[in-house]
């Protein structure tokens, strides 16, 4: 699980890669990552450079022999799905949750009137269903320092390589952020209100502390579904 070992400065998989580039070197290494485009999108130049990857239209095929069993035209159905996933985060596998979706869609429809394959509409309906929970409604809804906020959150993870932080780290993009966009910063107790307006709604998980900046705060859902619900505000 090659994204797994991601480090700041990801000495582990420089090295690991290296290896195999050695003189006389006969160790060849086969890594795994549920993210389609992980090299682009996580990896510096060095690291990628030493990586053989599968295209994303060959990973276009793997993905279809997944799902050759389906009686549905594969290569349009995944081209969508695979369209709205790497826009996301990338994962695989929630490719493959949509296209079971759609055919699950396609199946009940066929159901009441005559057997249809898969198309565009399934697709786009599995989508919708996928990305449309009270939680994603909630952040669209949110004022514009809590969107700010868990912007600044996933910008953190990034940053970091783990999914947990400190509000005080957060609080650091958070700044960044306003002042790429030209906005007033907030003060840091209208930052810990944001954040506790998020935790009541169950969107972070925010661990009890008396150290006012040293709260711990995780994601409660998807990284996914809280770039989805962000990307057009």
């Amino acid at each position: 699980q090659l994204d797994l070992l991601w480090t700041r400065k990801q000495n582990v998989m420089y090295n690991l890669f290296d290896w195999p580039t050695q003189k006389h070197s006969k160790l060849i290494i086969l890594a795994v990552a549920n993210t389609m485009d992980l090299p682009e999108r996580i990896m510096m130049n060095r690291v990628a450079s030493r990586l053989v990857c599968p295209s994303t239209v060959k990973g276009l095929y793997m993905c279809a022999g997944l799902l050759k069993e389906m009686n549905i035209p594969l290569l349009i159905l995944l081209s969508l799905c695979w369209q709205t996933v790497a826009a996301l985060s990338g994962d695989a596998r929630r490719c493959l949750d949509i296209c079971r979706r759609a055919t699950e869609i396609c199946e009940f429809a066929s159901q009441k009137r005559t057997p249809e394959i898969v198309k565009m509409a399934h697709v786009t309906e599995a989508i919708d269903e996928m990305f449309s929970s009270p939680y994603i409604k909630a952040i669209r809804n949110a004022s514009l320092h809590e969107q700010i906020f868990l912007k600044a959150i996933l910008a953190e993870f990034r940053r970091a390589g783990v999914e947990e932080a400190t509000v005080q780290q957060v609080y650091r993009q958070h700044l960044v952020l306003c002042r790429v966009e030209g906005l007033q910063s907030p003060t840091v107790s209208e930052v810990m209100a944001a954040c506790s307006r998020l935790g009541a709604c169950r969107i972070l998980l925010v661990e009890p502390s008396s150290k006012y900046l040293q709260v711990r705060v995780r994601l409660n859902i998807s990284q996914d579904d809280v770039t989805y619900a962000l990307k057009d505000e």
